[in-house]
């Protein structure tokens, strides 16, 4: 096979996250009487606690402070992403099963927390097919930068461009790209614009469609 380990983004592309934190946003708005304009929120997918709070704040920085914000933010976020499974993404278990089925080492990059993202993947229950996760605490730059991607190869003793990218998020294939992984994209919240397109990596709507692109290469 031209790659010899895997490594995946988490929130909106094993988990169902995204939304979870979203609706999350959009009640603490509603609590502290702010607009929740969608088209602001989304700018933070794929981005670090510090690029979260600087995608929030070039909006709403005009109606409220950070810690006011994030505060009413996380404690409609936290007790329920601590205390329960956030569903697991369409495709994920079979492709995670043939990857194990096929001795390919698998890991986690995410711009999450590492604490809180560990908490994520147990819940879940799919924590036992990672042999580490790498967290958006660990690196000085966060996604689109490929420091979180070269440092999840590196921990598997694996070459970047022998890697296998799995990203939902467009700052997560900016990075995975620029890491030089084979990058495959699955959107959630955000569709792939033609600057993300033109990227020439593989864009499919589920981890279903991703399998069976790799089942079909394995078996040429």
């Amino acid at each position: 096979m031209p790659y010899q380990a895997a490594i995946f983004d988490m929130d909106g592309l094993l988990l169902d996250t995204e939304r979870v934190c979203m609706q999350a946003f959009e009640k603490a708005c509603k609590k502290l009487s702010l607009p929740f304009v969608q088209s602001a929120y989304v700018k933070i997918i794929g981005c670090n606690a510090k690029g979260i709070e600087i995608a929030i704040m070039d909006h709403y920085a005009q109606y409220i402070d950070y810690p006011t914000l994030r505060k009413a933010w996380m404690d409609g976020y936290w007790p329920i992403v601590e205390n329960q499974a956030i569903p697991v993404k369409e495709g994920v278990i079979e492709l995670l099963d043939w990857l194990k089925e096929k001795d390919i080492p698998i890991a986690v990059a995410t711009s999450t927390h590492q604490e809180l993202a560990a908490t994520k993947l147990k819940l879940s229950g799919l924590a036992p097919y990672f042999e580490h996760i790498s967290s958006g605490c660990e690196v000085t730059h966060g996604k689109p930068h490929p420091e979180i991607f070269l440092l999840a190869a590196q921990r598997l003793h694996v070459s970047p461009q022998h890697c296998l990218a799995f990203e939902d998020s467009n700052n997560g294939v900016l990075a995975a790209v620029a890491a030089k992984m084979q990058v495959y994209q699955v959107p959630d919240l955000v569709s792939p614009d033609h600057n993300i397109i033109a990227l020439g990596h593989q864009v499919k709507a589920s981890l279903h469609d991703v399998l069976r692109d790799l089942k079909a290469e394995s078996e040429k």
